[in-house]
């Protein structure tokens, strides 16, 4: 069994029915944690939230749609009503979308890939600020890309939201602070997952990038789990990557 460095605490991790949300979502149960998952699809969050229990930790099933605000309120009080508050918020669900110039891209799945990957996470951490105020202190931890830092060809739609989201998540750092509330990047670089095994039988290659380190989701949660558990004064504003090379 794994440390138990998260008993006690409350964790919502969004995006949590596969990869790495599903990942995660294991990780701080077995770290102690009770965990809210949300995702979309409720029949795979239920599915984790099952195993979790049937493992012997605490979790939560709720569907959500990140781009609803009225949905991410939701989401954050069912954690609350079932566990008297929230000390950790994972915002993970993300979509990537096609591969395409941006003078060949089509400004509506443009427009979607920003609602999901920056206003989404905007009002995931709208939703759980009072929360995590009201506890005292806590985490929230957005999980960016190396494309926000550094972006590539074809990738437009997903480098501009991800850049917006390390954006994003400074100045929530910044604002967040007098509150004991850290708030910082988490990069997994390539990982493996239905979605980009998919893309790659598509697309013939699906990272691109010499020499990487193409990971499972599992690979991920030990780092997820180090942020959650740091100290309430502990880093913030920061940006912690996987990769294997510079962003």
């Amino acid at each position: 069994m794994a440390d138990q460095v998260l008993a006690g605490k409350v964790a919502l991790v969004t995006g949590a029915g596969r990869g790495i949300g599903r990942a995660i979502a294991i990780g701080y149960a077995r770290a102690g944690a009770a965990v809210g998952c949300a995702a979309r699809t409720l029949a795979e969050v239920e599915a984790v939230a099952a195993e979790i229990v049937a493992a012997g930790g605490e979790a939560l099933a709720i569907r959500a749609d990140v781009t609803r605000p009225e949905e991410d309120a939701a989401m954050a009080a069912a954690c609350v009503d079932r566990w008297g508050g929230l000390d950790i918020m994972v915002i993970n669900a993300g979509i990537s979308g096609d591969r395409r110039p941006i003078a060949e891209s089509d400004p509506a799945e443009f427009r979607a890939i920003l609602e999901v990957n920056l206003f989404g996470a905007y009002h995931c951490a709208r939703a759980a600020i009072p929360h995590l105020i009201r506890r005292g202190a806590g985490k929230i931890i957005t999980i960016g890309s190396g494309l926000g830092h550094r972006p590539r060809p074809e990738q437009g739609a997903y480098s501009a939201s991800k850049a917006a989201l390390w954006s994003l998540t400074r100045t929530l750092a910044e604002e967040l602070a007098p509150h004991r509330i850290s708030v910082n990047e988490l990069i997994p670089g390539p990982v493996v997952t239905p979605m980009t095994q998919e893309l790659a039988q598509r697309r013939g290659s699906v990272f691109g990038i010499e020499g990487e380190w193409a990971k499972a989701p599992e690979d991920v949660v030990p780092l997820a789990v180090f942020l959650a558990a740091q100290p309430d004064y502990g880093p913030t504003a920061q940006s912690y990557s996987l990769m294997r090379r510079a962003n």
